[in-house]
């Protein structure tokens, strides 16, 4: 059976959101303001309600000041500070969040001249769309990537600005359980913030027990009834398929649950939402379900006396982000306690110091620094809360390494009961000292402060754990989760190849005879060892490039010491390094090319050394700058970046010494970060770490052990074993093993006899695994899948079985009468235009055509009478457009001949769909009796009054809804209601409205629309 979206899944969440206390609205008999599609009747009433004794002009007036802010290129951020501000006149009541106006509608047009979509689900609060919920059915083609992309286009269009601006929070759904494996996100339901490039989407597991019988309010049979009604969808109700998905516990009803009952979204729309200045523009985050639970966790902890404890989050987590979350909850927090807080964030590195002032200032924090004893210790001997004359939100941050081990310097016995100290404690693995160190003596700067401590990696096992300075877990999030949610990568750790190895044997070999007994240290620094090192290490980069296609990705190489790194980079610059200025003088001699030469491409031809004795402070700062935004393709370093160091782009990590217990993993997870389409991290191990990894990982798992109990079973290892590699390079081989993977023709005729999706589909995603495998396969010694497959073609064969996997998806969907917006997903959605010639015309053309064509399906695809002639024939037009040659070769001149028959059909069905809008208006927006009303004109029509049709379709769609009504069941048994439709067709139109039908005529129409209601009810698309 194929389940329709909107009864299957739309409408239960419509009716669970109604039980979490939101009241559903029809668009039928409300009207709203189509600029901001706010429900201004209901928007001026709450804000009247919520700020006691406002006069009209000025409820008008914020109004308007809300309209206008809505215009700018903010992202929002000019009206998300009107919505939380409580100082002046409301637009939310936070205080008294149940006073607010809460309800839901379905459908409501996002519109701007010629473009627009409908969100399924809208959540209002005081008349203003804060929320949307887009659901799709399960197993739907594509999952929930598909979104992606459509949402992705949505918020690049100028003309949505004004939505964009006012959505605070999404939900993307199709009903699915969360894949373990499902890197893609193709399954389950997942959580957004807005952002004018690319919306970020999210997992969302929820970490506490709710009583459902407390939270959900009981529905009514009247409340049901009225939504399925206003739906035109009156006849599923008794339906088996649509009772089970009224459970409150499918992932879409879950995830509402967990975002929007009340005390939660007041929680998430004061607290969750940070706009940061990033390096390529301002973007706006929301909370990581980590983030949220850390921060209640907080509060729970204080709530219950206790003033110390430890947040364990895996790095890539958020750390930094979550002490700025922090500080807006604390705040609130605490000053309604009418206590000011204070808050230090703490530091044990320079570095660290920069990028975290850095982090704290580009999400809106005044940033107070301190790096000297005195500074700190007129600043906590202050009674003052903070230091800028503006009252904006201010964090102090405090690099102690100068001053750790002098406690006696920030002795403070002055005590003012109305100020909050609150630190946070960065990296609070390091090893501590109780005796002497600074982080330890704390206490004494005010025995009332609230001490957090920040870790990924906390010391365990020492006489000085980090547990036993710093006080329990108040909250935990470990790499596995993190690797699941996507917010970090799996590693994979590569053996340096034997034959390198010898090279390196016969170079130390040659180093002994010249220098003769000598420092390790001075070995490693010589230069005919760092040099074979270094060229080993650049070759593997570019090979890294090429097979993950993308010249992007940099490294970064943990020398042995300050002097191998010296000296590798000595060795870099003379060998390899291409200047700045002949990158310049060669880019205006010959453009780049497209692609033709990837070897050349993917050459490493800049680098740095980070060391503390080279260059100054600010020359660090731009070189890792530098390095974040693409300009430098390697750094080697000794000590310096192996922690607190985030740059995405960092994918290959060279490691040339032995790193221990918890600096190993600080260190190997420089290059987990999410980067792009990226599934791992690499680590070449120059320094054998296995054994120490494996040591280090077991004293966490341990830990956790104690911690969770049961749960360690869903704990996994940070890398790849050899064992799941060697696994998935047999699975590979076993499914390519009957085709022919050197010649693409021949590849190509072999699949084209398949017929079986299952078995295409397995071929398909076989290819996919091997092209994501390839670097795991060469390193992993076989090579005998090597000599069959190369990373280029293996591109092309893939592209084969996908283009044959889709034309059986059609030809599936045609067989099984699916929807032709679905055919036209199938068929046009993933064209890719890869073309022969590149100038530039050509490129931006090519770009053109692709837009046009995606205007035009989606014009076509959104049309919900997809039997109607004209349809048929611009759908077949728009089939036929690209089915004449081959995409890679059309020219220009077909390129523009293409795009004006695309308009030509996209106006022909905008003119279509105009008319099919005006037409199901007039039934109450029912799009079954819009199709009937249309089937019943084109042949053999029964009357020349289009308007006696209609009034007899009304009346009768008015009579079967009163049956359907008093007794959803009938819908069982089709027999009865074939024989109730006839009944009634004869009473509408021959009795009530004269229309003179035969028995043929009547059996026609009754065929239409009991189809029509049959498939309706089974969940049949249309």
């Amino acid at each position: 059976m194929i389940f329709n979206e909107d009864s299957r899944v739309k409408i239960p969440s419509i009716l669970h959101l109604i039980q979490l206390g939101y009241q559903y609205l029809s668009l039928k008999t409300n009207v709203w303001d189509e600029r901001t599609n706010i429900f201004t009747s209901i928007f001026k009433a709450q804000i009247k309600q919520i700020n006691p004794g406002i006069a009209d002009a000025d409820v008008n007036r914020i109004y308007d000041e809300v309209s206008l802010s809505l215009e700018n290129e903010d992202l929002g951020r000019a009206f998300y500070n009107k919505l939380i501000d409580q100082s002046g006149v409301k637009l939310i009541d936070f205080e008294n969040f149940n006073t607010n106006s809460f309800h839901v509608v379905t459908e409501l047009p996002y519109k701007k001249d010629d473009d627009s979509f409908r969100p399924d689900i809208i959540l209002l609060i005081n008349g203003i769309p804060l929320v949307f919920i887009e659901v799709k059915k399960p197993n739907n083609r594509d999952g929930i990537s598909a979104e992606h992309k459509r949402m992705q286009r949505r918020f690049q269009n100028k003309k949505f600005r004004k939505f964009i601006n006012l959505t605070q929070l999404m939900v993307f759904s199709n009903n699915m359980k969360y894949s373990d494996d499902d890197i893609l996100m193709l399954e389950g339901a997942f959580y957004s913030t807005t952002n004018y490039k690319k919306p970020i989407f999210n997992y969302f597991r929820e970490e506490e027990t709710f009583d459902l019988q407390t939270i959900l309010k009981p529905i009514t049979a009247e409340e049901e009834t009225f939504v399925l009604k206003d739906n035109n969808l009156l006849s599923i109700q008794q339906s088996k398929e649509f009772q089970s998905n009224k459970n409150p516990n499918t992932p879409t009803n879950s995830i509402a649950t967990s975002l929007f009952q009340r005390t939660r979204l007041q929680f998430i729309l004061q607290y969750a939402f940070a706009y940061v200045e990033e390096e390529n523009g301002l973007e706006k985050h929301i909370m990581r379900y980590p983030q949220l639970f850390a921060t209640k966790a907080i509060e729970n902890k204080l709530e219950n006396g206790i003033k110390k404890g430890i947040i364990w989050h895996t790095q890539g987590s958020g750390k930094t982000a979550l002490a700025y979350f922090n500080v807006k909850h604390l705040t609130d927090y605490y000053q309604k306690k009418s206590i000011i807080p204070k808050f230090y964030f703490i530091v044990d590195r320079l570095d660290l110091l920069t990028q975290a002032a850095k982090e704290f200032t580009a999400r809106g924090l005044i940033v107070y620094k301190i790096d000297s004893r005195e500074a700190f210790s007129k600043d906590i001997k202050s009674t003052k809360a903070i230091h800028n004359n503006v009252g904006k939100a201010e964090i102090t941050v405090v690099n102690i390494q100068k001053f750790r081990d002098d406690p006696n310097v920030i002795k403070n016995n002055d005590y003012n009961l109305n100020i909050q100290r609150i630190f946070f404690l960065d990296e609070v693995h390091r090893s501590y000292n109780p005796k002497g160190s600074f982080l330890a003596n704390l206490e004494l700067a005010d025995k009332h402060s609230v001490k957090i401590g920040l870790t990924g990696t906390p010391l365990l096992g020492s006489e000085y754990n980090s547990r036993s300075l710093f006080g329990n877990y108040i909250h935990k999030y470990y790499y596995n989760l993190s690797i699941k949610d996507g917010y970090t990568l799996r590693l994979i750790r590569e053996e340096i190849e034997t034959g390198y190895k010898l090279v390196l044997q016969e170079a130390l070999e040659n180093i002994k005879v010249l220098l003769g007994k000598t420092e390790k240290n001075t070995v490693y620094a010589h230069h005919k060892f760092v040099e074979p090192m270094l060229d080993y290490i650049v070759k593997d980069m570019e090979q890294a490039r090429i097979s993950n296609d993308d010249n992007s990705i940099g490294g970064m190489v943990v020398c042995d010491s300050s002097e191998q790194a010296k000296m590798m980079y000595e060795i870099f610059q003379n060998k390899y390094a291409v200047n700045s200025d002949t990158l310049l003088s060669a880019a205006a001699e010959e453009p780049l090319s497209y692609g033709n030469n990837k070897k050349e491409e993917s050459k490493v031809i800049t680098a740095q050394v980070i060391l503390h004795d080279i260059g100054s402070k600010q020359d660090r700062r731009n070189w890792v700058s530098d390095f974040k935004a693409g300009k430098l393709d390697f750094l080697f370093v000794y000590q310096m970046l192996l922690t607190g160091f985030d740059a995405k782009r960092l994918k290959k990590l060279y490691i040339g010494r032995k790193i221990k217990s918890h600096n190993l993993l600080q260190a190997l997870t420089r290059v987990n970060r999410t980067y792009k389409e990226h599934r791992y991290g690499y680590v070449v191990d120059f320094a054998d770490i296995q054994k120490e990894f494996d040591k280090t990982n077991q004293d966490y798992f341990n830990e956790l052990q104690s911690e969770l109990g049961d749960e360690m079973e869903h704990y996994s290892n940070l890398f790849k074993s050899a064992k799941e590699i060697e696994e998935e390079i047999e699975e590979i081989k076993d499914v390519l093993f009957k085709f022919d993977t050197n010649n693409a023709t021949v590849f190509g005729n072999q699949i084209s006899e398949i017929t079986e999706r299952a078995e295409i589909h397995q071929l398909a995603k076989a290819l996919r695994n091997a092209k994501e495998l390839y670097n795991l396969i060469r390193l992993s010694g076989n090579f005998e899948l090597l000599d069959k497959l190369d990373f280029r073609k293996l591109s092309i064969l893939s592209r084969l079985a996908n283009d044959r996997l889709g034309l059986i998806n059609t030809k599936i969907a045609l067989e099984n009468n699916m929807d032709n917006a679905n055919i036209l997903n199938i068929a046009l959605e993933d064209v890719i235009f890869a073309f022969t010639k590149v100038k530039e015309e050509e490129l931006v053309l090519a770009d053109l055509l692709k837009n046009t064509l995606q205007r035009t399906r989606e014009m076509l695809g959104g049309n919900f009478d997809q039997k109607d002639p004209q349809f048929v024939t611009l759908k077949e037009e728009l089939e036929r457009l690209f089915k004449k040659k081959n995409l890679s070769e059309v020219t220009k001149e077909e390129m523009e001949a293409n795009i004006k028959a695309l308009n030509a059909i996209y106006d022909k069905a905008k003119k279509l769909e105009r008319e099919n809008e005006l037409l199901k208006a007039k039934y109450d927006h029912d799009k079954k009796y819009a199709r009937i009303h249309k089937r019943l004109l084109e042949k053999d029509p029964l009357t020349d009054n289009e308007r006696k049709l209609f009034e007899a379709l009304n009346g009768l769609r008015n009579a079967i809804d009163k049956e359907l009504g008093q007794n959803t069941k009938i819908m069982e048994n089709e027999s009865y209601v074939e024989r109730m439709v006839m009944r009634l067709v004869i009473n509408q139109f021959k009795t009530v409205q004269k229309i003179d039908i035969n028995t043929s005529d009547v059996k026609r129409i009754n065929r239409i629309i009991v189809n029509e209601y049959m498939n309706e009810y089974n969940g049949n698309v249309a």
